[in-house]
């Protein structure tokens, strides 16, 4: 076996460079800036971290934020390039960076997105990285699942209320995590979604 091929960072890159190399596959802003687009100041720096696609990233320079993007993928900072070009957004940086290893620093971004990416022990240094006021909107998927969408692996899910728990040195703005009651074929199941305030 070849070094590569032992290299879990290196291992993690090319599955998702697999993945994003789909051209079926589209750019969407998560569902939690979508609908919570009102709470966003007027201008500031945004980071849309491992933004996959960019549809935050785009949605947010779009609305004139001076935005970076980072991904692992290059297949994905690619395409979130093409797309920016074609959209003029002189204002979008994305970069080839393994935020784990390359977290933000200390209090450079007014806004941070991150959407369908759970790394824990990160938390701590991304609420750091907000600018005081600033805010930080979060999705991705719980354990209380109706669908068989997202990761199979309980670890890379939400349990019920952690993402409160994660967040709980923030001010919550918007909560929502339905889980499994009433009308399974309605609302946004699956997943846990925060904005939160520095």
């Amino acid at each position: 076996m070849s070094q590569q091929e032992h290299d879990p960072t290196q291992q993690l890159r090319t599955k998702w460079d697999q993945r994003y190399a789909d051209e079926e596959k589209v750019a969407r802003p998560a569902e939690v800036l979508l609908n919570n687009a009102h709470l966003l100041p007027e201008q500031g720096c945004a980071l849309d971290l491992a933004c996959g696609l960019g549809g935050n990233a785009l949605f947010l320079a779009d609305r004139g934020f001076m935005v970076e993007a980072w991904d692992l993928s290059a297949v994905a900072i690619q395409r979130l390039e093409r797309s920016a070009g074609q959209r003029n957004l002189n204002n979008l940086h994305a970069r080839v960076r393994d935020v784990e290893s390359q977290p933000p620093h200390a209090e450079q971004f007014d806004v941070i997105v991150i959407s369908y990416f759970l790394e824990r022990a990160l938390i701590p240094t991304l609420i750091q990285a907000l600018r005081p006021g600033g805010l930080i909107f979060y999705q991705t998927f719980t354990r209380q699942a109706v669908s068989s969408e997202g990761p199979q692996n309980p670890a890379f899910r939400l349990a019920d209320q952690e993402l409160l728990q994660l967040f709980r040195d923030l001010k919550v703005r918007v909560y929502r995590e339905e889980g499994r009651l009433g009308d399974l074929s309605l609302g946004s199941r699956d997943v846990a979604m925060l904005v939160a305030q520095k």
